[in-house]
């Protein structure tokens, strides 16, 4: 069931990355505009590529996604970001992704979770119990244990009160750090992790459809990951993903 699943996955997060590699520096239509985010109509037209393709394999499947939700009460809740790292995108900044992840309705077990980089053609792949994969090779974190060697990339959120608490966090880190990177896709942050390309990861106030395929493959690959609610956002979380050696927890 779980590889059916996957392959659905991919089948999905590669026909929206072929929408976005299409329309990319293109002129392009904004839903809305806000301080800190954009919202574009291809963000729409992406996941409706990808609830089209789940729903039509699994009709009773729910889909979360950061456009709406979908379908059905079934067993299976589908985690959708149709393009996570919408900003870069406008701009013409080609570091951005499609993330997709399954887990069970009912318990909220992770099953499977995909992301794809249409434009480095890279595709993260993980399901439960195996190790992740970048383009069908293991991968596995990092294995730097002091946060002199570390690259650690942080987020920056979408509210005053969470960008103050994340300047002062990023104080604290980068004094100590090889080096910070500004990135701007939770999603490519936490497969960066689970590569071993990056260290850690941080950020105030997160979505659940930006890291639910990134925890599972952060966590599978060797890492840690640990979230609470976020103090300014109801249904938001602060984040920390690492590789499970680095001495993070005074930051936190």
């Amino acid at each position: 069931m779980n590889n059916q699943l996957l392959n659905a996955a991919t089948e999905a997060a590669r026909a929206a990355g072929k929408i976005q590699r299409e329309n990319f520096g293109s002129a392009l239509h904004v839903n809305e505009l806000h301080k800190h985010d954009i919202k574009l109509e291809l963000d729409v037209r992406c996941q409706q590529a990808i609830t089209d393709l789940l729903l039509a394999r699994y009709p009773d499947h729910k889909i979360l996604g950061e456009e709406g939700n979908a379908g059905g009460e079934g067993a299976v809740e589908w985690i959708v970001d149709p393009i996570d790292g919408t900003v870069n995108y406008f701009y013409g900044i080609p570091h951005f992704c499609v993330s997709i992840a399954a887990r069970d309705r009912v318990t909220h077990e992770p099953l499977v979770g995909v992301i794809f980089d249409p434009m480095q053609d890279e595709l993260w792949t993980v399901i439960k119990g195996a190790r992740p994969l970048l383009n069908g090779r293991p991968v596995t974190v990092s294995g730097r244990s002091a946060m002199s060697d570390a690259v650690v990339t942080v987020g920056f959120s979408k509210s005053k009160e969470a960008l103050d608490l994340g300047f002062e966090r990023y104080k604290r880190i980068a004094y100590d750090v090889r080096k910070t990177r500004m990135l701007g896709s939770a999603a490519l942050a936490m497969a960066y992790i689970a590569c071993g390309r990056l260290d850690a990861y941080v950020e105030e106030q997160i979505s659940l459809w930006d890291i639910a395929a990134g925890h599972m493959l952060v966590e599978a690959a060797g890492g840690k990951v640990e979230m609470r609610p976020s103090t300014m956002k109801p249904g938001t979380m602060f984040i920390c993903a690492w590789n499970g050696t680095l001495p993070i927890q005074p930051y936190l």
